[in-house]
């Protein structure tokens, strides 16, 4: 497997040329850049700076196998308002474009929120969400196939998907080779076992997410850097290789409150002991 860091890890402020080297210079193969609706890298980045930071990452030395987005949490497939879900779907399709010019084959998809009524939006219901999410990825998944990107369904605290079957049941539904898991290890920890989760989503894994949490936490604050929490990592790569899995896995946690950059030589330290690479 090949050790990625997720741009999220890496201090705000930074730029994406900042970001590659430092990746570049802690050890990693590859780091996932992130699309924003506004900036350096986002919907309003053009053909000709995408093509721009794919050759800035060739000269650093870093592959850019996947990108991802937190646009699906403002924009969710799953919204009551049909602009709503227009607009999520339209930035799937700029994620899978943008994907394409830096030569990823992955892009990371927030599939939507089971949620109670809030600022004047309706309830959505797990039916709702279950049928919005999986008509909107059926529509999409024709150009995925077209541009010969895949779109990874994130397991997320989303009240959505939660167990692997469901996701392997919501996976087969959108019947489209092109569209598959995109697997976080540590998303789970509070109500399952990444190793299990593995072994039945199998060759639907697309990319993994590598991340940390303490259960007994419960909260947010539960995610800490990798081996201070309670996924078992042994089993998880055991579980990892049993399937053939041999892409990217990327570590996605936030900088320490000081001295942010210092997290990324701490990940590729224990990403290393974990992958068995020193």
């Amino acid at each position: 497997m090949k050790k990625g860091i997720n741009r999220w890890s890496l201090p705000a402020d930074w730029s994406i040329r900042q970001c590659m080297e430092a990746a570049k210079a802690a050890g990693f193969e590859g780091i996932e850049l992130a699309l924003d609706e506004t900036g350096e890298l986002s919907l309003e980045t053009s053909d000709a700076e995408v093509k721009a930071i794919r050759a800035m990452a060739d000269e650093i030395g870093l592959e850019l196998n996947s990108l991802a987005t937190g646009l699906f949490w403002q924009y969710p497939l799953t919204a009551s308002d049909p602009e709503i879900r227009k607009k999520s779907k339209s930035i799937i399709r700029k994620a899978l474009q943008v994907a394409k010019g830096l030569g990823a084959d992955t892009v990371l998809v927030v599939p939507g929120v089971v949620s109670a009524p809030f600022a004047g939006a309706e309830r959505t219901s797990y039916a709702d969400a279950w049928d919005r999410a999986l008509a909107g990825l059926r529509e999409v998944a024709p150009e995925a196939e077209k541009l010969g990107v895949s779109i990874g369904v994130e397991n997320v605290w989303n009240k959505f998907l939660l167990s692997p079957v469901e996701m392997r049941e919501f996976i087969d539904a959108v019947d489209s080779e092109y569209v598959g898991a995109y697997f976080d290890v540590g998303n789970v920890i509070l109500y399952g076992f990444p190793e299990d989760w593995i072994r039945i989503l199998g060759s639907r894994i697309k990319k993994v997410h590598f991340k940390d949490f303490r259960g007994a936490v419960g909260t947010l604050a539960g995610f800490v850097n990798l081996l201070e929490g309670d996924v078992n990592w042994p089993e998880v790569v055991t579980a990892l290789e049993e399937i053939g899995y041999e892409d990217y896995v990327y570590t996605e946690l936030s900088p320490y409150k000081y001295y942010g950059d210092n997290l990324i030589y701490d990940i590729s330290r224990a990403m290393d002991r974990i992958l068995g690479k020193k």
